[in-house]
């Protein structure tokens, strides 16, 4: 047992660590189907976010950047698509490659789904007071950081 270990008392850090697992999955949760009521889901957002942040993109440059399969960008995309949310289109050079472009829809989408997301976070974490909500903070950021090993 380390020094560290022995002076600690109170919760086990793994019933916490479970509890956070919990909570955050809830969150997540709730989070998301605001998001899909008001305009696009959370997972869809990520994708959406960063065509409005880059611009066009071909498929495999998109899934490289969400760290995800190609062909599991596609079928979202193909999905987004039919709701008019991007456009597909060959590249001039290699007609195997698929340009990406977020319509005009698609940004209408994004902001008012992440503008729902905003706002259900804020009456979740809205309902700690500043001294918890800095508690947190640093809890999360030192999560953070040992999870990352950059403690």
């Amino acid at each position: 047992m380390s020094e560290h270990e022995a002076e600690r008392t109170g919760p086990d850090p793994a019933h916490v660590g479970l509890h956070f697992l919990s909570v955050a999955y809830q969150v997540r949760q709730e989070v998301d189907r605001h998001m899909a009521a008001a305009g696009v889901s959370l997972s869809r957002t990520k994708m959406l976010r960063l065509l409005a942040e880059r611009g066009t993109l071909h498929q495999a440059e998109l899934a490289d950047a969400l760290g995800q399969a190609p062909r599991s960008v596609t079928q979202a995309l193909e999905a987004l698509e039919r709701l008019g949310l991007v456009t597909r289109a060959g590249d001039d050079r290699d007609r195997r490659r698929k340009a990406v472009t977020l319509t005009g829809q698609g940004r209408a989408a994004l902001a008012a789904g992440e503008q729902a997301g905003t706002r259900h976070l804020r009456q979740l974490f809205g309902s700690l007071d500043a001294r918890q909500l800095a508690g947190l903070e640093a809890a999360l950021t030192a999560v953070d950081a040992a999870a990352t090993g950059r403690d």
